[in-house]
């Protein structure tokens, strides 16, 4: 019998249970999760929001599919233009070199009034700094990096990126670092 968890995955944690870098905050810090877990995707150590984690390896395939979408919120350095918007809804490139990569179209969207997170463990900045805004961005793709290098790809680089949604399974109100268990993820809309 596999078991599935989804977990609000807090700043300054990687994606996993081992690491050779031993100052790396581990999921295994948040939860005592069955022997065999592990997360579906990543969030790298910046980012925060859903993860989904299960016991059953076949489910990573699922999630990876080009037809479950991924739903970020990222709140950007400046106040996000309808132009920006508009840029990413049609796709950007990103990478350089060889690695160029021009992104799928997507949507995107300002988000008003501001996602009402709890404050991260590490502030990001203050007004002094000038005005942010939040922005909601689902894709389908998921490379490296991704949201960041396309907010910044139009001029408004990312300072903050919480995924909310993979497919129909929602962070909802899921507080920073705790853990759901559930019977399934879903994945398709309906």
């Amino acid at each position: 019998m596999h078991r599935h968890y989804i977990l609000h995955k807090p700043y300054g944690y990687i994606s996993q249970f081992v690491s050779n870098h031993k100052k790396k905050k581990l999921l295994g810090e948040l939860y005592d999760f069955p022997e065999n877990t592990m997360s579906i995707g990543r969030l790298d150590e910046d980012s925060e929001g859903l993860l989904l984690l299960t016991t059953d390896g076949k489910m990573s395939e699922l999630v990876r599919r080009k037809d479950v979408e991924k739903e970020y919120y990222a709140q950007v350095d400046g106040l996000i233009s309808d132009e920006a918007i508009a840029l990413l809804q049609q796709g950007v490139e990103i990478g350089s070199g060889d690695a160029k990569y021009k992104t799928l179209p997507c949507n995107a969207r300002r988000l008003v009034p501001a996602p009402g997170f709890a404050e991260r463990s590490r502030k990001i900045r203050d007004d002094r700094h000038g005005p942010t805004s939040w922005v909601s961005i689902t894709v389908t793709e998921g490379k490296f990096r991704q949201v960041r290098k396309m907010t910044a790809a139009v001029g408004f680089p990312t300072l903050r990126l919480v995924r909310v949604r993979i497919g129909d399974t929602h962070l909802n109100d899921l507080p920073i670092g705790h853990v759901r268990e559930v019977e399934d993820f879903k994945l398709y809309q309906c």
